[in-house]
């Protein structure tokens, strides 16, 4: 019988966005054991996902608990992405980037866009906010 391999959410990210960008559809069944994250208020709840080396973080202005992430393979790849900023907020906001803001944190450009707006707020998120360049807008 072939031992099953445990994978960590960096490498089955590349192998998702590996797998997306070649057709072949990916199931997920019954993950037991966790891997997310649940309301700060809860006393089992795990930490939320954090930035992995390759990976940009980005900065979030009047932040609560919401975290941005591209991932490195994300980067690579360079395609337009959603993401969900929920961190250990008690809600969440979602950050659209396109293809050419992608390219633009993967050079190392700042690079800034608003998040949707969810209970009456939304936030600026930097990327590369370090940088000496002013930020562009998407």
């Amino acid at each position: 019988m072939k031992q099953a391999r445990l994978i960590d959410r960096r490498e089955f990210t590349a192998q998702a966005v590996l797998a997306s960008l070649t057709g072949v559809v990916i199931t997920l069944s019954a993950c037991g054991g966790g891997g997310g994250y649940a309301s700060p208020s809860s006393p089992s709840a795990a930490a939320p996902p954090t930035a992995a080396p390759g990976d940009h973080a980005g900065s979030i202005s009047d932040n609560h608990g919401h975290l941005a992430v591209v991932t490195g393979v994300q980067l690579v790849a360079g395609n337009a992405v959603q993401l969900d900023i929920h961190g250990t907020a008690d809600h969440t906001h979602t950050v659209t980037l396109s293809s050419d803001a992608i390219r633009a944190i993967r050079a190392g450009t700042p690079v800034v866009t608003d998040s949707t707006n969810t209970i009456d707020h939304r936030h600026a998120v930097t990327f590369n906010a370090d940088s000496a360049e002013r930020p562009t807008q998407y």
